[in-house]
């Protein structure tokens, strides 16, 4: 605006001063230049602003950015995850009082029960970019992310009972050094090699909790997913079947299987889009306006 006020000043002091007109014409070729440029970048960037502002971004992306940040920021997660680590302490200060023929073992996941990787989520859906395993590894190589409130306090007082922690995560093999490395900055107890099971080609995690049951008793499950729990939430069931087998586990849930709250991803989504990875944007976007319960 002050640069167009300029521009008209000149303009009319050229018109009054004819004889000096010719030596204006550079001042009012500058002006005009400034002008334009400074109006092309605000438009520009008006651009980008409204881009955004207009939900250009997919209502998957918007979501995981929104879930990240409660995550970051809400004390009511905080809350969540506490509440859920104070259960599984009294479950272990009971469990440790009954007889056992084995040694007692805890098995948890580690994404998002142990590990909060929510800055990765959070870059992706400011990105407008789903999940990929590339950018996932990028991620994981890095070994910064933090923990889930009350995890570490509650695995080492686990710990410090005799109680033996096992990892089983769907990790890749080469993923290993970085997220033991992850887990040994917070000194996790028994985070080796010989404690941390990576996925094996298959997503189920039954048979490495198998191989656990081998050698020790299973006191409890930890996790954000509830594959992390019982096998018969494998097989990608539909959205009605994990409800139902829910209900059918409903007495497990803070007795066995201590359940950390994550709003970012999981089969719940999976399930959603009936397992098809390859689903664009707008394709989930239809899928969730047509099954979201909304005030039409």
């Amino acid at each position: 605006m002050l640069k167009r006020v300029q521009y008209d000043i000149i303009l009319v002091y050229a018109q009054k001063m004819k004889k000096s007109y010719s030596y204006l014409i550079p001042a009012l070729l500058v002006l005009g230049a400034c002008a334009s440029k400074k109006a092309t970048t605000t438009t520009t960037s008006s651009a980008n602003t409204a881009s955004v502002a207009n939900g250009n971004t997919s209502i998957t992306n918007d979501g995981k950015i929104w879930a990240s940040l409660w995550q970051q920021r809400a004390a009511e997660y905080r809350a969540l995850c506490f509440q859920a680590y104070n259960i599984a302490k009294q479950r272990v200060d009971e469990g440790v009082k009954k007889v056992s023929t084995k040694p007692l073992a805890i098995v948890t996941d580690i994404d998002e029960t142990l590990l909060d990787n929510s800055p990765y989520d959070a870059a992706q859906g400011l990105k407008n970019q789903d999940y990929s395993d590339k950018t996932w590894k990028q991620w994981t190589d890095k070994a910064q992310a933090d923990t889930v409130p009350g995890a570490p306090a509650f695995f080492k007082y686990a710990a410090s009972k005799g109680i033996t922690i096992y990892y089983i995560t769907n990790r890749n093999e080469n993923e290993r050094g970085a997220t033991l490395y992850n887990l040994q900055k917070y000194a996790m107890p028994n985070a080796n090699d010989e404690h941390l099971f990576l996925k094996n080609g298959n997503s189920s995690k039954e048979e490495r909790r198998q191989e656990v049951l081998k050698t020790h008793e299973i006191l409890l499950l930890c996790g954000d997913n509830l594959p992390d729990f019982d096998m018969l939430y494998d097989n990608h069931p539909t959205e009605e079947n994990r409800t139902a087998i829910t209900q059918k586990l409903q007495k497990e849930f803070g007795s066995r299987y201590i359940v950390i709250p994550n709003p970012s991803y999981g089969d719940f989504e999976g399930a959603l889009f009936q397992y098809n990875y390859k689903l664009s944007p707008a394709q989930k976007d239809s899928i969730i306006r047509a099954k979201v319960k909304a005030d039409r």
